[in-house]
């Protein structure tokens, strides 16, 4: 059995320890021994740019925001999607997953960190949202393994009906804010519903046909 390495480990702010390792080619963060993402199960993290940038190929001057950069997957998939005049704005709460990603001794986000459309903000993506209301086109959150199978704790306010409005007060009208969830979340959706948008699901799998079945929470706002 090919070994485990440890590579680096980081504190979230509360407190939360992350965990980077390299396995048989691949590398993978652990929340406090939990296993969060991996360069080898990352099909729901491109499926969820895909979602939000859909039918903004063509249209200038699009604005997006990615909340969480994890290994840059839903981030360069995004990029792949939009227009020259793009903006990808990527707020991530912990400065070593920034830095990891930029180093070129791990292959994450590489050359997709110098992208001229991304813009990098250190920090929790909640004061982001607060601070542009009306700004994004389309919002992709996945910061965490959902609503209800939260790893860190303090993200559980980005699930409330405060951190819900303040998703939809910064989408454009028309706009969409799109939830990654490790499971199925009918009481989210319902949340999601309640605040007015309108709200759809749609299951990705980790990678290919296999792998554990991931849903992405897809909530519209009115024109």
């Amino acid at each position: 059995m090919k070994p485990y390495e440890r590579l680096a480990e980081a504190a979230a702010p509360d407190g939360t320890v992350l965990t980077l390792y390299r396995h048989d080619g691949a590398f993978l963060l652990r929340i406090d021994g939990i296993e969060l993402m991996s360069t080898r199960r990352s099909q729901s993290e491109v499926q969820l740019a895909a979602l939000a940038c859909r039918g903004l190929a063509d249209r200038r001057d699009v604005r997006v925001l990615v909340g969480g950069l994890g290994f840059g997957f839903t981030m360069r998939a995004a990029l792949e999607r939009l227009g020259a005049d793009a903006k990808v704005v990527v707020a991530e709460i912990v400065p070593e997953v920034i830095a990891w990603n930029r180093n070129p001794e791990f292959a994450l986000a590489g050359a997709a960190m110098n992208d001229p459309r991304v813009d990098i903000r250190l920090g929790d993506v909640l004061p982001l949202l607060r601070e542009h209301v009306g700004a994004f086109d389309a919002i992709m959150l996945d910061v965490d393994n959902g609503a209800e199978s939260l790893t860190t704790k303090g993200n559980a306010k980005l699930y409330a009906d405060a951190g819900i409005q303040a998703a939809i007060a910064a989408l454009r009208p028309g706009g969409r804010v799109i939830y990654w969830s490790a499971d199925a979340d009918p009481a989210f959706a319902k949340a999601l519903r309640r605040n007015g948008l309108t709200v759809t699901t749609e299951k990705s799998r980790a990678h290919g046909k296999k792998g554990a079945e991931h849903e992405l929470i897809v909530g519209e706002k009115r024109p």
